[in-house]
């Protein structure tokens, strides 16, 4: 078959039917194969290939709809149009269910029936093609300043895909650096409220006794200073998304107003009497261990689970470093672009020592270091003297005991050290990270080093 025409099996049991249907399908420029029953179908889509299915809901033998699912179990892309007389509608509605692209109605016009060919034709194509764009550059998913070919931050991604189009209230975690904010506004800007206002505020950034009024706003004459009235970060998110960076340290004061204006949606001015509504989706982060907090009484628990609608997790650039080949030359790109410098490229041994490099101040710390080798790079690449990293800080002598115990290595001192923590936390991995002075996300790398599953903790 030329792949230039379209080609089509049609299933249908009525000889006159199938016959009118090859004729008008030759005249419209397609080319098609016809069968009375299911069995032949399937023999046939076996054999040859095929762009789309028409096929009639009732047939000899096998139904259409057991036709449809075995065609669907063979190739889950096929297109498949049901053919049903009118009093089956419902029949071919649940056709739909098990991956039918369309139905046409019988007694129905041949064009009727030919323009939805086209249009699954057509579609299907515009699928094939975006696949085989994201296929050819990488990528299963694409965002704007978003670099992700590593499976963990794919799967970042396509929670993001799923969570983006709802209102459903977001928490994002990870260590700093990690590229939270990246993540916030890809949420937003692949919702229905893209359109809408953009805020950010950071919790640490702000002073406490600051923080209500820049979150809530002020009346005037609030408190002294105060000579006009200023609407708050929620107003000013109305019909959009307020992004609140470090949510773990949110004073248990405001956390109370948190709280209402995710039940309520509504709150009042610092000062103020009235009550004001506000439609705003919240994405928090946090680089803390919320449950953590929740032990030690620092996070009101009712806000976490307000908070925690969906989850996700941003992993540490250690734990995706196949990531950090396209991060580097990202960033190398856009540095050299605003410096106005002819930097072409990273050299194969200082990109090794980018991949080498354990980055506690994750993507962040990554652009810093190329940003700065750009600066004060004199050639055309950057080389391993243009990277600068910045070492890690030296454990004081208390930190550590000063000599291993005899034929041990460090290695096999800190597996042990770990082991020691999680016995005496019962497994539970937030109180074991806090018995050896590590976050949560730290342990979880050396347990993955060590080869321990990371199964569910005893207490969660």
């Amino acid at each position: 078959m030329t792949p230039q025409k379209p080609s089509i099996l049609i299933v249908e049991d009525e000889a006159k039917l199938r016959r009118l249907l090859e004729l008008q399908l030759a005249d419209e420029g397609f080319l098609s194969q016809s069968t009375a029953d299911a069995e032949t179908g399937l023999q046939l889509l076996a054999r040859d290939h095929f762009d789309l299915v028409v096929t009639d809901f009732k047939l000899p033998g096998m139904t259409g709809l057991d036709f449809l699912q075995a065609a669907k179990r063979a190739n889950a892309e096929l297109p498949v149009v049901i053919m049903t007389a009118y009093g089956t509608v419902e029949s071919a509605v649940e056709a739909m269910k098990f991956g039918a692209s369309d139905y046409v109605l019988k007694p129905f016009s041949l064009a009727e029936l030919v323009l939805i060919i086209r249009k699954e034709l057509d579609t299907h194509r515009l699928r094939e093609e975006n696949r085989s764009l994201r296929e050819a550059l990488g990528q299963r998913y694409h965002y704007d300043n978003i670099i992700a070919h590593s499976e963990k931050m794919h799967a970042v991604l396509a929670l993001v895909e799923r969570v983006a189009p709802t209102n459903s209230t977001v928490l994002l975690g990870g260590e700093s650096g990690v590229g939270k904010d990246l993540i916030a506004h890809a949420i937003h800007e692949h919702s229905n409220r893209a359109g809408g206002p953009f805020i950010k505020i950071n919790s640490t950034a702000i002073p406490e006794n600051l923080l209500e009024s820049e979150l809530f706003g002020y009346e005037k004459g609030a408190f002294t200073g105060a000579t006009t009235s200023k609407p708050g970060k929620f107003e000013l998110a109305d019909k959009g998304t307020l992004f609140l960076d470090e949510i773990g340290d949110v004073p248990p004061a405001i956390q109370v107003k948190l709280l209402r204006v995710l039940q309520e949606r509504s709150f009042e001015r610092l000062g103020g009497t009235k009550t004001l509504k506000v439609d705003v989706r919240l994405v928090a982060a946090t680089n803390r261990d919320l449950r953590a907090a929740l032990e030690e009484g620092t996070f009101r628990e009712d806000l976490y689970y307000r908070l925690n609608v969906v989850a996700i997790d941003i992993p540490p650039l250690r734990e995706h470093k196949e990531d950090i080949p396209a991060l580097a030359n990202f960033f190398l790109d856009k540095c050299a672009r605003e410096s106005g410098k002819s930097i072409k490229g990273i050299t194969p041994a200082a990109m090794k020592m980018l991949m080498d490099f354990l980055w506690p101040g994750n993507v962040r710390e990554l652009e810093n270091i190329i940003e700065r080798g750009v600066t004060l790079s004199a050639g055309s690449t950057l080389d391993v003297a243009d990277i600068h990293l910045d070492a890690a800080p030296a454990r004081s002598a208390a930190a550590a005991p000063a000599v291993l115990p005899e034929g041990m290595t460090l290695d096999q001192w800190e597996e042990e050290a770990i082991r020691e923590a999680l016995r005496r936390a019962n497994g539970n991995k937030s109180q074991a990270a806090r018995l050896l002075g590590l976050s949560r996300n730290a342990l979880r790398y050396r347990l993955s080093k060590m080869g321990v599953p990371d199964a569910a903790e005893k207490e969660e």
